[in-house]
């Protein structure tokens, strides 16, 4: 699918001077991947940048490798946690890839990033006369949104109103024009219902639909799969393996890194995570769930279910029983006492809820499997804590103080306890069945054609799909050229 259809200079010209003028240089993906690539009168201004600050500088911190500092901060080789066996109950090693040190809070604005700027340096958006709206049920909306800050660009952001307070009051704060569709986590729906609304309405919007847009899962290919083959490379022990990829699929931009382990780790297992409350790649299931950050009841266009090998059903109740257990003093306390290590137990309000099922799904994964110490696991953590005090204090209001009981019955129940229930491996044709499932919301309801989907079957559209970056940073290249900074 290729992205840069056609080249509008005039555009390119608007866009440059507007650049010029507010002192933005756009960053190339490969530099986003390594960090050293970054000139050092880049380093130098953001020596003076905090993580969040709306400065265009921070486009250079849309990386995997930024340092855990609020401001100021360098670049090193990756964030990650290794969650040790006292924690999982499996040998088998479990890492983390934290996302809570992009600017945010979370990793949702490379994909914003990987959806906006093809557009912006070909001339197909006009940042002085349109707007980019983003449909999302969470954080992509405020990726997206920042992206907008500091590519000069107006940002509407459209989210169910049953996110969280945070979501809502940052992008105000941030200057986004805000539209709440009915419902929770799972009404995907009633996001699309208002893009087609504004579509008909509103000529000046530009769409950048995470679920269908490559742009998302073209970031994560190159940015999240490198940093995963980079990470294992650099703490795999003699006789280690690659063994698997968690994700929740959400918008199935995160997920599109297992398709770049498979180049480097072809025996590598990606598993693809979803609500036990809304099961639709389980059974092609239906509901309304509370693990904030998953966008359910279709499957996202842009997912190659040929290459996801097991579908893991997770329990809300449990993520967010975990949430607790991870983050009350109480809970943490608890943890201390089975042996959990203090510099983990002080490193676990990095996972976010979504982050959680993630970690469950590896368990789960690990012991389907019957993985053991040579096999290495790997998870995104697409943000933390920081974006979900009001859900912690949500269920205090509902369940009351947490108590060491409470800390002992989460424990054995939802990490010991962890099996193998609600899982399904896929073969050939449960693949196929999935990749038929599309047909209801995209070609039915979103106005894709049949032969588009058939495209989407094979192998070498994706992998044509994904080349394209290098075509996109030589554009990158030339548009900072005629910027001029």
């Amino acid at each position: 699918m290729k992205i840069i259809t056609e080249v509008n200079q005039k555009v390119i010209d608007k866009t440059a001077q507007r650049c010029r003028e507010r002192g933005i240089v756009i960053p190339t993906f490969a530099q986003q991947k390594d960090p050293t690539k970054i000139p050092q009168s880049v380093k130098s201004r953001l020596a003076r940048v905090g993580l969040d600050d709306v400065d265009p500088v921070n486009l250079f911190r849309i990386t995997w490798k930024n340092e855990p500092v609020a401001k100021g901060g360098g670049f090193n080789n990756g964030n990650w946690i290794e969650f040790p066996s006292s924690l999982t109950g499996i040998e088998a090693r479990v890492i983390g890839l934290i996302g809570k040190h992009f600017p945010t809070g979370a990793h949702k604005v490379g994909a914003g990033f990987g959806c906006l700027v093809p557009r912006l340096v070909s001339g197909q958006f006009d940042p002085t006369s349109q707007k980019a709206v983003w449909p999302s049920t969470g954080n992509f909306c405020r990726g997206g949104a920042f992206d907008c800050a500091l590519l000069a660009c107006t940002a509407i952001a459209i989210l169910p109103e049953g996110m969280s307070r945070e979501r809502f009051e940052w992008l105000k704060s941030i200057g986004a024009e805000v539209i709440a569709t009915p419902g929770c986590e799972s009404n995907v729906k009633e996001i699309y219902d208002k893009c087609w609304e504004i579509r008909r309405t509103r000529p000046d919007c530009v769409i950048f639909n995470q679920f269908e847009e490559f742009g998302n899962a073209i970031w994560h290919y190159h940015l999240t799969g490198g940093i995963v083959e980079e990470v294992f490379k650099r703490i795999a022990r003699p006789g280690e393996r690659l063994s698997a990829y968690i994700s929740a699929t959400g918008s199935a931009g995160t997920i599109a890194a297992g398709d770049y382990l498979r180049t480097c780790s072809p025996a590598v297992k990606v598993v693809a995570t979803e609500s036990q409350q809304c099961p639709t790649l389980l059974r092609c299931g239906f509901g309304d769930h509370r693990i904030e950050g998953i966008g359910d009841k279709h499957i996202p266009w842009i997912h190659n279910v040929r290459n996801t090998d097991m579908i893991s059903a997770i329990d809300d109740e449990q993520c967010l029983a975990l949430m607790r257990l991870f983050n009350e003093p109480v809970g943490q306390d608890y943890l201390r006492k089975q042996g959990v290590d203090e510099k983990v137990v002080s490193q676990l309000p990095v996972l976010g809820i979504s982050s959680i099922c993630n970690l469950i799904a590896a368990i789960k994964t690990a012991r389907y499997y019957e993985m053991d110490r040579r096999d290495v696991l790997f998870l995104p953590m697409t943000d933390s804590m920081a974006l979900y005090q009001s859900r912690l204090d949500e269920q205090r209001r509902l369940h009351g103080s947490y108590t060491n009981e409470d800390g002992a019955k989460h424990f054995a129940r939802y990490l010991a306890g962890i099996g193998v229930d609600h899982l399904r491996e896929l073969g050939y044709l449960d693949r196929k069945a999935l990749h038929n499932f599309k047909y209801f919301t995209w070609v039915e309801q979103q106005q894709r054609s049949v032969e588009d989907l058939h495209k989407l079957w094979d192998p070498d559209f994706w992998t044509e799909t994904f080349t394209q970056v290098e075509e996109w940073d030589k554009r990158i290249a030339e548009f900072n050229q005629r910027v001029g900074l």
